[in-house]
């Protein structure tokens, strides 16, 4: 009796812990969850940049345009003085503080049923994907249909005032988000997310033909966004101290909450040395340093990098040295995290092509292109100042480059750097 009851014993299976659910109810919190992360700094960027006194009541329209760029929708602007009147109006701008706190949010809501499991398979990750972008793309409908308003332009001085006076004309400005745009590039966003937070996180769990992106894949995604997070912290502290020495809290405060990623993630192109081009004219767009507002104040396309930058303050030339350092030290942690036999100069072209597309990124959301004027018969700026263009774009290729570089040469270093890290942890 005794010598059969191990035996018997042995048959019954070890019950696993049960799984954490996620279902629509976690779908729908965690959607939720992203949403308020999104709406608080964009209403609190919006009030400190003065924005609360939008004609009729029009702030929360306002806040869902916000909303809608920072997660790559389209927000259209438009103008109308009947037939006398011509406009022309281009948005395009990603407050990236708001989308930053968005995409943590809800990566975060989305790993945290996954965790503690080494596999999952492809059916169950695809239908909790499924589930919050269902609900995300009802969230995209709302805030499209709210994102919309019209309303009467102030009266324009001298000359133009007169006109309309003596026409009777009163132009309209306003903005809608265009509704197939929104919704199409508001769902490859959160495709984005999703995906990046399974390659990033080491407990995350993997469909077993994939197990293989652990070791050649999370590293360098791990060390890429430990770099742009990095970055934005070491904004945030420079932002806070200016905000308490400089002056000018609220406007700092609302490019702390609506645009910090949008300064320092070019900031850290330029300390590799690429070079931006960009304009600014008119009080259109969002707060920017007084630095930047200084070079790109001109009446032509102004050229962005360490030399035009340094003209005006010669600090500048610290971005290089950050740079090295935070490149040299996401080098390390990526090497420190991949396997021993993965050698450095393998290690180096990991991190080049992981730079590489990082800076493309960069490039990419960090574009600004805004302009907008609306005149009568041809003449003037009917609208009291609102005429205004602000634009940034990257010399894309020379960037890219650089960055391939940069990558080259401080994924080796880093590699040696970590080679007696990897090697004590495998034979740990």
């Amino acid at each position: 009796m005794s010598a059969s009851t191990p035996s018997r014993q042995a048959d019954i299976p070890t019950a696993s812990p049960p799984a954490v659910p996620h279902g629509w109810g976690r779908a729908l919190a965690t959607v939720l969850a992203g949403l308020i992360a999104m709406i608080v700094p964009a209403a609190l960027g919006l009030w400190a940049a003065g924005l609360t006194g939008v004609p009729d009541n029009g702030f929360p329209r306002v806040v869902a345009a916000t909303l809608v760029a920072a997660v790559g929708g389209t927000v259209r602007l438009a103008g109308d003085a009947g037939a006398l009147a011509d406009t022309q109006a281009e948005l395009t701008v990603m407050p990236l503080s708001v989308t930053l706190g968005g995409a943590l949010v809800i990566a975060a809501g989305f790993l945290r049923p996954l965790r503690h499991r080494a596999v999952a398979p492809a059916s169950e990750l695809a239908g909790w994907a499924a589930r919050i972008a269902v609900l995300w793309l009802l969230a995209l409908l709302g805030l499209a249909r709210v994102a919309r308003q019209t309303f009467t332009a102030p009266p324009g001085n001298g000359s133009i005032g007169d006109i309309e006076d003596l026409l009777g004309v009163e132009p309209q400005i306003g903005y809608r988000a265009d509704l197939p745009l929104t919704v199409l590039f508001g769902l490859l966003w959160l495709a984005g997310v999703l995906v990046l937070a399974l390659l990033v996180s080491r407990s995350a769990p993997l469909p077993a033909r994939l197990l293989r992106l652990q070791d050649r894949v999370r590293p360098a995604a791990y060390a890429m966004v430990g770099l742009l997070l990095t970055c934005v912290a070491v904004g945030l502290v420079i932002g806070l101290v200016v905000a308490a020495t400089r002056g000018h809290p609220a406007r700092t405060f609302a490019l702390i909450l609506l645009g910090l990623p949008n300064v320092v993630w070019p900031a850290l192109t330029l300390g590799l040395g690429a070079t931006w081009n960009g304009r600014v004219d008119g009080p259109f767009g969002l707060p920017v340093p007084h630095l930047l507002d200084q070079v790109l104040r001109t009446p032509d396309v102004s050229t962005l990098d360490l030399g035009t930058l340094s003209e005006h303050d010669g600090r500048v030339w610290w971005l290089v040295a950050v740079a090295a350092l935070l490149i040299l030290t996401a080098a390390f942690v990526m090497a420190a995290r991949s396997p021993a036999r993965v050698r450095p100069w393998r290690n180096s072209l990991h991190m080049a092509a992981a730079l590489v597309l990082t800076v493309l990124m960069i490039c990419l959301v960090c574009r600004v292109s805004a302009h907008y004027g609306l005149t009568l018969l041809g003449i003037g700026d009917l609208g009291g100042g609102l005429s205004g263009v602000l634009l940034l774009t990257p010399q894309l290729w020379t960037a890219l480059g650089l960055a391939a570089l940069w990558g080259l040469v401080t994924g080796f270093a880093g590699g040696l750097l970590a080679w007696r890290v990897r090697r004590r942890r495998e034979a740990a």
